[in-house]
């Protein structure tokens, strides 16, 4: 297949660095592409928080139409912002290596106190637009003050540089792979599985549409069946509770060395509700999500 593969994706930093990571890894196996870039929902509506905007897949909606419509061939995601049940006609092909899943608490060195848990002062003003991460930060510290941030993660260092905030929770893996140096600030780096990240968090996801055959099968050549395994697993917890990404729903998994299932999961009935935890090994995944469901309930 000698066609050169469209790319659809959003204009971020961090949206055009996971682009140019496909265009490498299709170059790799020998496929010419270009980038299209489209706007999206999430990217117009700047001052409303997630749980505020309507519906589910603000940050892939208008991907997966340009997609539907032929304009582009493939559509890269972040895995955590796409609906669980693709639109008729799409599927998910194929998913990246999985950087690092946790989020971290970037907060200004002036304000970190070394005495109090988690570096934060009394009543610090935590900067976060997450639903999920704002239930689990006021389960550590019920003192604290959330105040919505939106904007790509350099613009959100930015305004926590200007003070308008005592600290903001981001993912590690934008800030790896953007490179982003932190030493102006001190950094509190969870583990997934205390603080629990968004299902599939860290992966890219790459969409392309079901009759597509060729390209379903260049993508194939990038694909990561052992992330995609544990990744199916968190997500399916989202699609069985019906959530979109602004849930306030914590899914982590890992498969050990003798093939077992390990998942921690967390969930709220509202950013400012009370978070439920549970933790479930098993050998195999048969039946893991619905027993997760169980236990949260």
């Amino acid at each position: 297949m000698s066609k050169t593969i469209r790319i659809g994706t959003r204009g971020s930093k961090l949206a055009l660095w996971q682009a140019h990571f496909t265009q490498d890894r299709l170059r790799e196996a020998g496929i010419d592409s270009e980038l299209i870039v489209i706007k999206t929902q999430g990217d117009r509506i700047q001052h409303l928080s997630f749980d505020k905007m309507e519906g589910k897949g603000f940050f892939t909606k208008e991907i997966e139409e340009a997609l539907l419509r032929d304009e582009i061939d493939v559509a890269v995601h972040s895995m955590k912002d796409l609906p669980t049940n693709s639109p008729e006609g799409l599927c998910i092909t194929a998913v990246s290596y999985r950087e690092d899943p946790a989020d971290w608490l970037v907060i200004r060195k002036e304000k970190a106190d070394a005495q109090k848990p988690l570096l934060l002062p009394d009543a610090a003003v935590i900067g976060t637009s997450s639903a999920r991460r704002k239930a689990q930060m006021l389960d550590l510290r019920p003192d604290i003050q959330i105040k919505d941030i939106r904007g790509n993660v350099p613009t959100r260092l930015g305004k926590l540089r200007d003070g308008h905030f005592d600290a903001i929770l981001l993912a590690a893996a934008g800030l790896t792979r953007l490179e982003i140096s932190l030493s102006e600030f001190e950094v509190v780096r969870f583990s997934p599985r205390e603080f629990i990240p968004a299902p599939a968090q860290g992966v890219l996801a790459w969409q392309a549409r079901e009759a597509d055959k060729p390209t379903r099968r260049l993508l194939k050549q990038v694909h990561q069946s052992a992330v995609a395994e544990l990744t199916n697993l968190e997500r399916k917890v989202l699609n069985l509770l019906d959530g979109g990404c602004q849930m306030p729903l914590g899914v982590y998994c890992e498969k050990d060395g003798e093939g077992n299932f390990h998942v921690w999961a967390a969930l709220a009935n509202g950013w400012d509700q009370p978070v439920r935890r549970c933790r479930l090994s098993q050998s195999t995944k048969h039946g893991l999500p619905e027993r997760v469901i169980e236990a949260l309930r």
